[in-house]
Order: structure tokens, then C-alpha cells, then sequence
């Protein structure tokens, strides 16, 4: 068994990860690290979780280095330091946060309005998506594992692009989530009377998630892309619904962006094209993705429909997957595929 400390325990996806975790044949959960509810017993934090009585504990530098994997759930901008001296100890991680995704310094301080405090690491992390990176994650130390909107907006792109069936410019996105993507913490647009019967968009023009999914993109578009992103939030606890909306190059067709597509996720157990259009609830609870592909002739214009669980495929399932792949187990070990519907 390999001993696994996870650093965030008490929020969603640090519950998510713990349940995976628990599950696993190869892992076991040695430390839970949190920092507001430390003293306070799993039960109290996550009562959905068995193991109830184990012990939310404050940062332990040495318990969390003597462990063989760390799984950073953190806010932004907090696992940075930590991972530094983990990394010095040998100890392999993967974070969840948004410190290490992007690739050039120029690009994280765009996305966060900031400098990053370790710029040399910006671009030295393998991009955790292991449908598309799985070579460079079983040889890897440290991964950043994507943004749940990212992830959803990748994967079905990623193909299109690197076999030039779609531009790379002028493509339009918008998402709309559930609230559990906010993470846990109370905010007064969070609350039920302000998510109930209403959907709104947010961070229109400004989201941290668009450079990310441009990084991630470029490499396969060969150049760089340009995406208009838009999430919205909507009143469900978790789940995301993508709709992209590309300019195709001459000779696409529906045929030919669902054969790069089934191409390039051959052998893929989370990851399936479908027909019509996919919905959350059918996803929610799994590490899977569904996408389906239109094509508007009158237009020109391709929309590629995805549907996640944020907390799953978007976080921890993807923190476990990559995790798999890490230590030489098939990827899809102690992770769901079925969802919960209905």
C-alpha cells in the first residue's frame, strides 16, 4: 500500500478525494490536512464519509513529507510554498489548485493579476489530463491537475484541433455549473435564495479558466487559439454543461470531428462520444465525460456539447486517475464510471 496524505480534507473535492481514496486497493489514507476545521473529527466535516472518528489535523511538515503521495485540495495560491519543500523531499504530488497550470509566467499573471511566486516552476508541471498526457504523467513527480471547466472544454476540442478540422480562433464557450464549483465556503451568492430559480453569468470577460484552456490547446492547434469564455452558475449542487461553438475548416463534417474524436479516446474508459446531447445528471457521481458534435452548415459554425461531474472528472476523479497513472496502475482503478441518474 501506498500511504497518501490529503491537504484540504474539509472541502468538497478533499471529501470526494477521501471516499476515492478509501476505496482504492493500493492506496491508504495516512494524514487529513485541513486548516479552519483542524481538530475536528471527519464526521463533523463530511458525515456522507466512513471512517468518521479519524482526525482533521494542521499542517505537519514531516507526517506530510513521510507520505508517498500528497493530493493538494487547496485555495489558490496556497499549495505554491508547500509543494516546494515537498518537491525537495521527494515526495510526489498532485494539486488540484490552479498554482501550477499554467505555462509562462506572462499567462498566470493574466489569469490571477498577480506574479507568481515560483515562475521557474510555471511550464514544469505535466498538465494533468490523462486522455491526453498519459505518457508524460506515468513519468512524473508533480502534476497539475486542470480546472473542472478546462477539463470539459479540452477534451472534446483537443482532437478537432490538432487534426485541423476546426480554427483556432473565434471559438466560443459557455458553461453553466453548479454551485459545488464555488467551493465550500458561504458567500452571500451562494445562498439558496440567491441560486434558487435563477441562472446568472459571472466573470464575464475575466475568467482565471480561459488562459488555462488556451495554454492547454495551443499545443495541439500547432499556434495559438483564442477563446471567448462565459460560466454561468445555475441552481443545481453539481455537475457542468459545456457548449462550444467553433468555426470549422473546409471539408468538416459531424462524421469527421466524431472520428477524431473516437480516435484519439480509443481505449479511454471514461471518456464517450454520444448522440443528441448529453446531460449532467447523467455524469454526476462519475469520472466520465460525455460529448456529442453538430455542425451548423448555414453558419459554418461546429457546437461540440460536453457534460462533467466538477467534483469528479473536474477534481478528485482526475486527481485519482492521474494519481493511477503516477504509480504504474491502470487509470481507472477505484474510480467510478457509472453516474447516479436519476
Amino acid at each position: 500500500m501506498y500511504s497518501v496524505a490529503i491537504l484540504g480534507a474539509s472541502g468538497y473535492a478533499g471529501g470526494e478525494l477521501i471516499r476515492f481514496v478509501d476505496s482504492h486497493p493500493h492506496f491508504e489514507v495516512v494524514f487529513l490536512g485541513a486548516n479552519r476545521r483542524a481538530g475536528e473529527r471527519l464526521r463533523v466535516v463530511h458525515p456522507q464519509l466512513d471512517g468518521g472518528a479519524r482526525l482533521l489535523e494542521g499542517y505537519d511538515d514531516d507526517r506530510v513529507a513521510g507520505s508517498d503521495l500528497v493530493f493538494m485540495a487547496l485555495p489558490h495560491g496556497t499549495s505554491a510554498g508547500l509543494a516546494m519543500g515537498l518537491m525537495e523531499r521527494g515526495v510526489k504530488i498532485v494539486d488540484l489548485s490552479s498554482d501550477f497550470r499554467l505555462d509562462t509566467p506572462a499567462r498566470y499573471s493574466e489569469a490571477y493579476g498577480e506574479e507568481h511566486p515560483y515562475p521557474e516552476q510555471l511550464g514544469q508541471w505535466t498538465y494533468g489530463i490523462p486522455e491526453l498526457n498519459s505518457g508524460l504523467i506515468a513519468g512524473a513527480d508533480r502534476v497539475a491537475s486542470p480546472g473542472c471547466y478546462p477539463t470539459s472544454v479540452v477534451i472534446p476540442l483537443a482532437p478537432l484541433l490538432r487534426e485541423g478540422l476546426i480554427e483556432p480562433t473565434g471559438i466560443i464557450v459557455d458553461s453553466l455549473s453548479g454551485v459545488s464549483g464555488a467551493g465550500r465556503d458561504v458567500s452571500q451568492a451562494l445562498h439558496f435564495g440567491a441560486v434558487d430559480e435563477s441562472v446568472k453569468a459571472y466573470k464575464v470577460l475575466n475568467h482565471r479558466h480561459r488562459p488555462e484552456m488556451e495554454s492547454a490547446l495551443d499545443a495541439f492547434a500547432g499556434t495559438a487559439t483564442s477563446i471567448l469564455f462565459t460560466p454561468h452558475l445555475v441552481p443545481m449542487q453539481r455537475g457542468i454543461l459545456s457548449t462550444v461553438y467553433a468555426p470549422v475548416a473546409r471539408g468538416t463534417s459531424v462524421r469527421t470531428m466524431g472520428d477524431a474524436f473516437d480516435a484519439a479516446y480509443s481505449g479511454s474508459p471514461f471518456v464517450e462520444r454520444i448522440e443528441g446531447s448529453p446531460e449532467t445528471r447523467w455524469v454526476v457521481g462519475s469520472n466520465k465525460l460525455l460529448a456529442s458534435f453538430h455542425l451548423d452548415e448555414r453558419t459554418g459554425m461546429a457546437v461540440i456539447i460536453s457534460a462533467i461531474d466538477n467534483l469528479v472528472k473536474g477534481a478528485a476523479g482526475q486527481a485519482v486517475q492521474n494519481a493511477n497513472l503516477m504509480f504504474g496502475f491502470d487509470e481507472a482503478t477505484g474510480l467510478p464510471s457509472d453516474g447516479w441518474m436519476p
